[in-house]
């Protein structure tokens, strides 16, 4: 049963979610990094405290599809 419900599908969604996260979350941040060569003169903490609210929003949407499983298999279900 929980094959049906955590499928390749489901694991490929929650990977590509945890990877986007890790591009925009410190310490490691790439995109935070990428942003600061583009922009000199903004620093390090600005630009953390706008990714913030990105970050909150990512990590409610992970945990909302982790508890509910059949969200990120609902769309993919319709397409027969």
């Amino acid at each position: 049963m929980l094959g049906v419900v955590f499928g390749p599908i489901w694991f490929g969604i929650i990977i590509v979610m945890t990877v986007e996260l890790g591009l925009i979350h410190p310490p490691v941040g790439m995109n935070v990094f990428v942003i600061k060569s583009v922009v000199k003169d903004v620093s390090f903490t600005t630009i953390f405290n706008g990714v913030l609210p990105f970050v909150a929003t990512d990590i409610v949407r992970l945990v909302i599809l982790i508890a509910f499983p059949i969200i990120a298999r609902y769309l993919p279900g319709r397409m027969h």
